[in-house]
């Protein structure tokens, strides 16, 4: 009797290794089915690097990502780049301190954006362990599918934002609070404590997700939870925040921090109401929302507490920033995994109970579903192919990817304009693109000196013709962007350059297509020398 023949050593391959074959064990069989869902969890992951990282370094950052890679460059010590972008701004700093430990071995905007695709690709492979652990394994593999080619997903975990880091975080969150509810195991719920609180300090608005935990909890009935347990893990939230507000008090931000409160609570909205409504659901995908809210109804006899959790984790979100005065393309983000999750389901587990037919033939239910799928994943797909070109028309929105010619400008200005020379723009979004990269103080023209019209962050200037007539700013920059948004301000800064003799010194311009069909260099960032 060879060994392999041995009842407790096939028992004991049969556990570790679950796509063995008893029988056939040394013949080294394998379960097809176990290799198909890790050959497409391989490819699914492999399609999701592609989009992430395609051209990642062909456009320079846009503001947000040169302020969050400043301040990380800041905490690694990077020379300059320490004096001009203050550790402490506006947010918490756990995704600045994984990026200082990148920027540790020098700065680069690409080195940044793939630990910001890292983060990302993790929470496509979350959005497989939460719809495996809910649906099966089929529904996590089409979940982290749709997950992994969405627009909004892709657009956003290619750059170096908070809100990527922050979704994973909620992910794992989420996952954690279906793994309580389907075991009712204490320790899950203390984990999801866990969770919430670095999601918190991956990002500060992820707190609004605890409202979809208790209103979770809450709603479903048939999940038994003891008060200590949620006591206990509301506790481990406050203790893996503390932190963050810690560190404010003991550096002294703690002024600061309440101002910036006081200017979110009060600033005016930036995007009218309907915002979201026009711009979130074709990047999550229309028809991802389509199936997971039809299939609802389809498989209403089957809604457990499974489709309450998810529908807690979208609804909270959307009313939270619906109502907010301030709208960011990616602060809906974390609805993106439930959506995909929801359509997964309903592609999987629709079985009609009567036959489908067409001109009088019966259709085949699971090619239906493959052609539901393909749709689907062409609407996406396409997309989010497009979205990683470079912007081609010289505006832009704040979220959506890179500023073209920014980092081209800062470059030129940190090789052609004297170290300690101070610059004026339209806005301050310019103006950290071309400190981060041109390592020169910047000033934006639009902030207000009234502290409750303006982030704390940014300093105003009072007198911009005392000024430049001190001699204290030198130089004048214009860009398309910030004069798209704000032709009163950028109007103002064309009147400097004429009343102190501007001289262009520098013009960064983008291919646009013009309306004959041909395409023509738009200017989208100039550069001039004033002189008093």
């Amino acid at each position: 009797m060879s060994l392999i023949d041995l009842p407790y050593l096939r028992d004991w391959i049969s556990r570790r290794l679950p796509f063995a074959n008893n029988n056939l064990v040394g013949k080294r069989s394998w379960d097809r089915v176990a290799v198909a869902r890790l050959f497409a969890m391989v490819l699914i992951m492999g399609l999701a690097v592609g989009l992430r990282v395609w051209d990642l370094g062909q456009v320079g950052f846009n503001t947000d990502e040169a302020v969050y890679s400043g301040q990380a460059a800041a905490i690694a010590g990077a020379p300059i780049l320490k004096d001009i972008f203050p550790i402490f701004r506006a947010h918490p700093l756990l995704f600045h301190v994984i990026l200082s430990l990148v920027f540790h071995y020098g700065v680069s905007d690409v080195a940044g954006r793939l630990a910001a695709v890292a983060i990302g690709l993790a929470t496509v492979y979350f959005a497989y362990l939460l719809g495996s652990l809910l649906y099966g394994k089929n529904a996590g593999i089409l979940a982290a599918l749709i997950l992994a080619i969405m627009p909004y997903h892709v657009v956003v975990s290619r750059q170096v934002l908070l809100d990527g880091p922050m979704v994973f975080f909620s992910t794992l969150t989420l996952y954690l609070l279906a793994r309580f509810a389907n075991t009712g195991r204490s320790a899950w719920l203390h984990a999801v404590g866990v969770g919430m609180g670095l999601t918190f300090l991956a990002k500060e608005t992820g707190i609004i997700l605890l409202a979809a935990i208790y209103a979770f909890l809450a709603l479903s009935r048939e999940i038994r939870i003891r008060i200590i347990d949620l006591i206990i893990s509301t506790a481990l939230v406050g203790l893996i925040v503390a932190p963050y507000p810690l560190s404010l008090m003991l550096a002294g931000g703690t002024r600061s921090g309440q101002q910036y409160l006081v200017w979110q609570l009060f600033r005016r909205a930036n995007h009218p109401w309907n915002f979201y409504l026009l711009t979130v659901p074709p990047v999550i995908g229309i028809l991802v929302i389509v199936i997971g809210l039809f299939g609802l109804w389809l498989l209403r006899k089957e809604n457990t507490w499974r489709e309450r959790l998810l529908l807690c984790w979208i609804l909270v979100p959307v009313i939270f920033f619906d109502l907010w005065p301030t709208k960011g393309f990616q602060y809906l983000l974390p609805i993106a995994p439930p959506f995909a999750v929801l359509a997964a389901r309903t592609l999987v587990r629709w079985h009609p109970v009567e036959d489908i037919r067409f001109l009088g033939r019966r259709l085949n239910i699971a090619l239906i579903k493959a052609v539901i799928l393909a749709i689907t994943v062409l609407t996406l797909l396409i997309p989010s192919l497009q979205s990683i070109r470079p912007a081609t028309t010289g505006t832009f929105i704040a979220g959506t990817g890179g500023v073209p010619g920014g980092r081209e400008a800062g470059l030129w200005i940190r090789d052609h304009i004297p170290t300690g020379a101070t610059l004026l723009t339209i806005g301050p979004s310019m103006a950290n693109i071309l400190e981060f990269y041109g390592y020169r103080q910047a000033y934006g023209l639009s902030i207000s000196p009234n502290p409750l019209r303006r982030n704390p962050s940014y300093q105003a200037i009072v007198n911009p013709d005392l000024q430049i007539r001190n001699g204290d700013l030198q130089y004048v920059v214009w860009d398309s962007y910030s004069a798209e948004r704000s032709s009163f301000f950028s109007n103002g800064l064309l009147k400097f350059t004429k009343r102190y003799h501007g001289r262009i010194i520098y013009v960064e311009s983008v291919m646009v297509p013009s309306p004959d069909g041909t395409t023509v260099a738009k200017p989208v960032i100039i550069i001039y020398e004033v002189r008093p």
